[in-house]
């Protein structure tokens, strides 16, 4: 068998299981496998029978649903290449419409930048390779998540802490000193249905949130009013059902001016964003 061949077997059993980036992930695969890029594949030799089996074995877990990001163990994100497998949130696309807002945002010569509910370090990874002069702190409060962080963070000037963005009074030595806040937590309403990747391999502690998705939201809506300074900024992602929420609660705390509803780049209703007032 040749290796397009193999690809268009790979195809169309991914199709056949009900996945909608077939193609895309049968590519990714084959070249993980070939230890190359994905549009280098036309350009390499054959294949010995060793990659046609353990290509076959990652197509097989890939049909049952396990995720293209546990088997190749990495995740793009915007401008990086994260460590991702059991145990962490896979970052998704859509989150890089917040990647794409914070890069834009004029902010002094060393920013203090909070990424809250880090999990593998995404964004605080990809805003430090953008700001390296900025002081860069990712929270999360899974010791699975934060040991992929701290591979992904290597060499560079994150500073990871293991907290609970729900506790009363967390890091109080921030208040008022961070000039750009972003969050993209537990959200989703408990009772969603989500797809069999999410159920099955992401942890529920990193997608759920309480009846309405709600309740971490709130808590990092707090903390932006306590630790931004006058004039520091803001964004958290959401539901997208729950735009309208989010903003109603900003606006409720009286703290925020330039309170905007965000979309993603398919146009779903995404992140919020705001700035701290001087009041």
């Amino acid at each position: 068998m040749t290796l397009r061949r193999a690809i268009d077997s790979a195809a169309a059993q991914l199709a056949e299981a009900g996945i909608d980036s077939a193609r895309y992930d049968a590519e990714e695969l084959a070249a993980h496998l070939m230890g190359t890029e994905r549009g280098r594949l036309t350009l390499l030799d054959a294949p010995g029978d060793e990659f046609f089996g353990g290509y076959r074995d990652m197509v097989v877990a890939r049909s049952r649903r396990v995720p293209l990001q546990h088997l190749t163990g990495t995740a793009a994100f915007g401008p990086v290449t994260l460590r991702v497998g059991p145990g962490v949130f896979i970052p998704r696309p859509e989150t890089e419409a917040i990647l794409e807002w914070a890069t834009a945002q004029p902010l002094g010569p060393q920013p203090v930048i909070v990424d809250l509910c880090t999990g593998s370090g995404a964004l605080a990874v990809a805003l430090a390779r953008h700001r390296p002069a900025a002081r860069v702190i990712g929270v999360d409060d899974s010791d699975e998540a934060l040991s992929y962080a701290r591979r992904n963070t290597e060499g560079t000037a994150v500073q990871l802490v293991r907290a609970d963005v729900t506790a009363p009074g967390l890091l109080p030595e921030l208040d008022g000193h961070v000039d750009l806040l972003v969050a993209n937590p537990p959200y989703v309403p408990e009772d969603s249905a989500v797809e069999a990747e999410v159920a099955q391999h992401d942890p529920p502690h990193a997608v759920f949130a309480g009846a309405d998705g709600m309740a971490v939201i709130a808590a990092v809506v707090g903390l932006a009013g306590r630790w931004l300074r006058p004039g520091g900024l803001f964004a958290v992602e959401h539901d997208d059902t729950t735009s309208a929420r989010t903003v109603e609660m900003i606006e409720t705390t009286r703290l925020f001016g330039d309170i905007e509803a965000r979309h993603d780049l398919a146009g779903r209703p995404r992140f919020v964003t705001a700035r701290r007032g001087h009041g």
